[in-house]
């Protein structure tokens, strides 16, 4: 594959939930850059592991649906004990761009941060919808009100981290405010981190599952009430 040997030292978490239409391509776009995928099966009711695992991925299963958060410090937990020197979050539903994850990693090779953040406000490329960005503003000013952690996207689920930052985490938070909760825990510990501009790309699938707004307003919702 195209640039393994540069970043064999890299596992890519996805959690994964019910995505069987579109989970084979992002996890075999993915190993063209990562050949470790960790996939997580957060209790799929369709051929979402099948699907991952006929992909390239390694395929870890929950019995029963826990939430994202759940499914993350699974994917943490299974990148430490295979080795990895980096750790990358990503979506499962086609939002997220390698190219993005592979710039990521390539600024926690310089040491410059321990967590690098990816943010869809940082340039003009990501155009979300006016409600969801609206929910998505305010969420950040809560975020960065509480956590003590100042970002321009604090509920994007595309996120680098070294060895030392991905051992750190520890996610009790289930569903959405589990963003919340690592960066909390990222300030909290003392992590050095930077953010990262990416582009997360709406598509008619993600928006077909009800993702542009109904996912902002359950952030901001779980935010207040974890």
């Amino acid at each position: 594959m195209a640039h393994q040997a540069l970043h064999d030292d890299t596992c890519v978490v996805v959690p994964l939930f019910n995505e069987s239409a579109v989970v084979g391509d992002v996890i075999r776009d993915l190993r063209t850059s990562f050949p470790l995928v960790v996939a997580v099966d957060d209790g799929s009711t369709d051929d979402s592991a099948a699907v991952a695992r006929d992909a390239g991925a390694l395929v870890v299963e929950h019995p029963i649906n826990l939430g994202q958060g759940a499914a993350l410090q699974t994917g943490l937990e299974t990148a430490l004990r295979l080795g990895a020197q980096y750790v990358v979050t990503f979506d499962s539903d086609g939002q997220h761009q390698r190219e993005d994850a592979v710039a990521m990693v390539s600024r926690l090779r310089t040491d410059e941060a321990d967590v690098v953040f990816g943010s869809r406000f940082l340039d003009a490329r990501t155009r979300p919808g006016a409600v969801k960005r609206a929910v998505l503003r305010a969420a950040i000013v809560y975020s960065n009100a509480t956590t003590g952690v100042r970002l321009t996207d604090t509920h994007n689920g595309l996120r680098a981290l070294n060895r030392r930052a991905a051992a750190t985490l520890r996610i009790r938070q289930n569903r959405m405010a589990h963003a919340s909760e690592i960066i909390e825990q990222v300030g909290r510990a003392g992590l050095r981190w930077v953010e990262h501009p990416v582009h997360i790309l709406y598509t008619d699938y993600s928006r077909s599952k009800g993702q542009s707004v109904f996912n902002a307003v359950n952030i901001l919702t779980e935010m207040i009430y974890r």
